[in-house]
């Protein structure tokens, strides 16, 4: 069991780091939980324990230091809440392959077109709200809300990618956003696992711990490099976890 959750423990720190920078972090965390024998359902709910308790320390850390958007987030915010409920009450009866080869598609493009595109992100082109943009996020935010109760993958890709190219923000204010909505529906999903006691709290205790200290330093990180830390990183998140799905449609 020591070596086990050893183990876990440097897993959840790494996937913490990359995490708290662009997202992602879940293709790290959620095989290791396996790895070490943790049931499926049981992974699922003390991942989601254990990555809510970094994803609070990353968008705290993010929040203090003025790359959350705490106007935006009185609109959208609920929203994210309101999906993230809707969506884990709906996973109970979809199955969730059907939305595999679509999400992968839209990773891959969201991957591919950050790597191409030189301006994307580079520089915060925020010029205040309308009622277009402002609508717009809502839709995003219910969205992906939905989208991270109902099945997960690439959530804070999506979300960072959305909230750039709907805003204007640079990486590290997308980046702080989009943690920021990240954590609602985490927690909104956290509640859930717990209520139908899918949370492992002797070995998903530890495993927070070393993961609010990986967030910790990866937003740390973020916020000292800017952008041409994110932006690359995102990237390579963004197309590994698309790569990720393309390996469990192969199987």
């Amino acid at each position: 069991m020591v070596i086990k959750i050893i183990f876990l423990c440097i897993a959840g720190f790494a996937a913490a780091f990359i995490d708290s920078i662009a997202g992602g972090g879940g293709i790290i965390s959620v095989p290791a939980y396996l790895i070490a024998g943790v049931p499926p359902h049981f992974t699922l709910g003390t991942n989601k324990f254990s990555s809510t308790a970094a994803s609070l320390t990353s968008s705290a850390k993010f929040a203090t230091s003025g790359n959350v958007n705490f106007k935006l987030m009185k609109y959208i915010a609920p929203f994210t809440l309101i999906g993230a409920v809707i969506g884990v009450n709906t996973v109970v009866r979809i199955n969730q392959k059907y939305l595999y080869v679509l999400v992968l598609i839209l990773l891959l493009a969201v991957g591919i077109y950050s790597l191409f595109s030189k301006t994307i992100g580079e520089e915060d082109k925020f010029k205040g709200f309308t009622k277009k943009n402002i609508l717009l996020g809502i839709l995003l935010s219910f969205s992906l809300g939905f989208y991270d109760g109902f099945f997960g993958p690439g959530t804070g890709s999506f979300l960072m990618f959305g909230l750039i190219g709907i805003y204007g923000f640079d990486f590290v204010k997308g980046a702080g956003n989009a943690r920021f909505l990240n954590f609602i529906s985490n927690i909104t999903s956290l509640f859930m696992f717990a209520f139908y006691g899918r949370i492992n709290y002797i070995i998903g205790i530890p495993v927070a711990v070393s993961m609010i200290i990986g967030a910790r330093l990866g937003t740390l990180i973020a916020l000292k490099k800017g952008v041409k830390l994110i932006k690359p990183i995102f990237v390579c998140m963004s197309l590994a976890v698309a790569l990720k799905m393309l390996l469990n449609i192969i199987k």
